[in-house]
Order: structure tokens, then sequence, then C-alpha cells
């Protein structure tokens, strides 16, 4: 039976920390999905990749010049060159067919396979061509397999390429299809729904309209979950009535489902109570500052969050709990993907024991300053802000002068401080910084 909390207020807060954990201990990975070499970049490898050729397959030539017995160049100089029979040419694709005899050389491209009997390659700028083609001179003695690329030079039959759990770089697929890959398992991606909620909302590119606003949340999440390796499903702006939002959350496609408004107390907020009935409603009423009201539960396997529709809450809500579990989900790290910094404060931030913060912060002279706006409504403060501070449960509040990690907003902040010692990678380590004291 779920509590209707409509018009009455929360009887309690969980704990940042016990919601992370609750989200640690039931989120699995999605299973594994074979993905087209050209769709791979990004995606996570479910298992590790061997390759089963080796690449070169065959010896090639490293630069321009020409094919080859190394050994037939010593004494060769600039003043004493030695003369070589031309008997052909090797490009790329378009290998020489025959042996080199005694004496003898082919011109080759970088790329070209090296022909039977050669065992070098002396670069074009020391060598020359009389007139008439039929022959090289050869003013720099090179060792035999100088110039040359062996079989197996850049990856061996067998070789272990790329590990499970890997996000594919660009570079990593060409490695893939230089091994011969047309696909790959990669984890499944996150099918997420939203659910946006609100009478009083308009379509995203719409223009204000007497009482109503537009709908930013939509635009802002589908950033976010995209960011996250998400796969977002069409969605539509419902009313504040129960049956649609009943019918939009039930919805078995998806793997995470995202409910923005309708999670606090107010008589219009149906959605704890329809998560209730369908499924699970875990936790609702979460101590932090801002986005109190989120609530977390599931409906079968599917896991669904309550995000306040005041936008900056419904920010810090995702990050704190939908984000991580979306990674996670992913096969991806559920630490928060952020680049960090320390820098010192420009003023205090005032907090209370048992309340984790997400403070916004802008950076000004190499220190961070908090913006003084605090309401969760104020969208326009997290792009003023270049990062937000976390405060821990377990403070108080943060002295001026002290020294605090921002999770910077950009992954390259237009304004970074002037001592690089300051800056550090990405954001390691559990994803719930507020559940740290």
């Amino acid at each position: 039976m779920v509590r209707d909390v409509r018009m009455r207020g929360f009887a309690e807060r969980a704990d940042v920390a016990e919601v992370d954990a609750f989200l640690a201990d039931h989120v699995e990975r999605l299973a594994a999905e074979e993905v087209a070499l050209l769709e791979c970049t990004g995606r996570v490898l479910a298992e590790g990749v061997s390759a089963q050729v080796d690449v070169p397959s065959f010896p090639r030539s490293a630069m321009d010049g020409y094919a080859l017995r190394g050994e037939e160049t010593f004494g060769a100089s600039e003043y004493a060159p030695i003369a070589f029979e031309l008997i052909g040419t090797a490009l790329p694709g378009e290998a020489f067919e025959g042996d080199l005899g005694k004496n003898q050389a082919i011109r080759i491209m970088t790329g070209a396979p090296i022909p039977a009997g050669a065992d070098a390659v002396v670069m074009a700028e020391v060598c020359s061509e009389p007139a008439g083609g039929q022959s090289v001179e050869v003013g720099e003695a090179v060792p035999p397999r100088k110039n040359v690329g062996a079989v197996g030079e850049d990856i061996r039959k067998g070789d272990a390429v790329l590990a499970a759990g890997r996000r594919i770089r660009p570079q990593d697929a060409g490695l893939l299809s230089s091994i011969g890959r047309p696909q790959v398992s990669c984890v499944a991606r996150p099918r997420v729904r939203l659910v946006i909620t609100g009478n009083e909302l308009l379509p995203a590119g719409s223009a204000p309209s007497g009482v109503q606003i537009v709908d930013s949340n939509s635009v802002m999440l589908r950033g976010l979950v995209a960011r996250d390796g998400g796969e977002l499903l069409r969605f539509e702006i419902l009313p504040d009535i129960p049956e649609r939002i009943r019918e939009a959350m039930a919805d078995g496609e998806a793997d995470v489902v995202l409910v923005s408004g309708g999670s606090s107390v107010g008589q219009e907020d149906h959605a704890p109570r329809l998560l209730g009935e369908l499924g699970s409603l875990d936790f609702h009423g979460i101590s932090m500052r801002p986005s109190s009201p989120t609530g977390v539960g599931r409906i079968g396997s599917r896991f669904v969050f309550l995000l306040p529709g005041n936008p900056v809450s419904c920010l810090a809500a995702y990050e704190f709990f939908a984000g991580p579990t979306i990674r996670r989900l992913g096969g991806r790290s559920p630490s928060w993907p952020h680049r960090r910094v320390k820098l010192p404060l420009a003023r205090k931030i005032a907090s209370a024991i048992g309340r984790t913060d997400y403070v916004r912060v802008a950076i000004e002279a190499e220190r961070a300053l908090p913006l003084a706006t605090s309401g969760a409504s104020i969208l326009s403060s997290t792009v003023r802000a270049q990062g937000a501070v976390i405060v821990a449960r377990g403070h108080e509040g943060m002295a001026e002068g002290e020294d605090v990690e921002i999770l910077l907003y950009d992954e390259e902040p237009e304004i970074l401080p002037e001592n690089p010692e300051r800056m550090e990678g990405t954001v390691r380590g559990s994803s719930n910084f507020g559940g740290q004291s």
C-alpha cells in the first residue's frame, strides 16, 4: 500500500547514499547484441576481441623507394652508387609477379607487398634512375629488413586487441575493421521512455503564452540520455490525467522510465501513487537540495525515476540517480561523467547535517563562486554556472577559502584556472558524492 502524500508532505526522507546503494545492488548490465562495424563507435564491448589474422598479412614496404636485397647495397654511397637492374613495379594492392635475382630491384610504393627475393627497401631520395628507366643507382647502403613492415608487425594472430567493457573509440573501430570484423558484440543500449507531464506545458520550440510555460526538461533529458549511452524512445507531453500517465509508465518497451513532473505532494502529483500500484515505489522523498521530491521505483524489470518538474531539481535528480542507472545498464561506469577541478570558495556555502546539497557555482578569478539564485526553477543558473559542488550530508556547509571539488558541466570548460596543477581527470569512484561524509 502506497501512502498518498498529496497535500500532506513527507513523513521522512531517504538518504542519498541509501538510494545509491539500492540502485548499485539492483541494476545489472543489459544483455549483449551484435552491432555492425559501422555503427559500433561509442558502444560498449560485451566481450573481448582477439585477432584471427595477422596485420599486415604480408611483408610490405614502409616507404616509397626500391625493393632489393639489402646485402647487395653494402658499400654504396653518394659518391660511389651501386647500379641495379629495374625489372618492374609494385603498388598497393598490385604485387609484382616474379622473383628478384641478383642485382635486381623493383620500384615500390608505400604499402605495396615486398616481392619474393627482396628483403629491404631503399628510399627513393637516395636513388636515381638514369635515362631509359632500365636501371637504378643506389647511393646508400641498407641492411636486410630495413623499411620493411613484417607480417604481424601491427597485430599478431591471436592477440587480444580490445577488452570487454571498453567503450569503442573511432580508432578502435578502425582496428576492428583492420582485423576483418564485420560486427562486434556490444552491450545493448538502455531504452529510455520520457513521461513529461503537466497541463501547463507547451511543446519545446513553442513561445510562452499566457499562464503556460514551454517544456524544457525533455530537451535537457534527451541530451543527458544521449550522453550516457541511452536510446530515447518517442514521447509526448501528457496532461495531468492519471489514466494517461499510468498507460505511459506501464509501457514495457523501455528499460528506464523518466517521469518529469508530478512527483511531489501537490494535488495533481499522481506519479508516486501510480508507480506504487503498477510496481514498487522504493523511495519517495530524499534528503537533498534541490530534488527532495524525487522518487525511485520499479515496474517489473524496468527502473522508474520520478523527477521533479522544476528544471534544476530535474537535472540534479537525473545526475544522482537516473544517469548512473542508465550507464550501469549500458555497461559503462556509473561514476559521474564530469571532469573536475579543485578551487577555493569565493564565499561560504551553508548546508545542514543529514542533507546533500547540489550547489551551482561559477568560476571567477580562480575561485568557485556559489550562485546567489537558489530556486529550483531557475534553469538559467545552470547556464551561468561552470559546474556544481556537492556538499555531503555530514557537513553543515563549506567555509570561504576552502578548496572544493567542482564537477564541470562542460567537457572543455570555457573558463579554466590559470594554475594547471589544479586540474584533474574524469571523476572516479562512487557516483554518490553526496553520500560521502
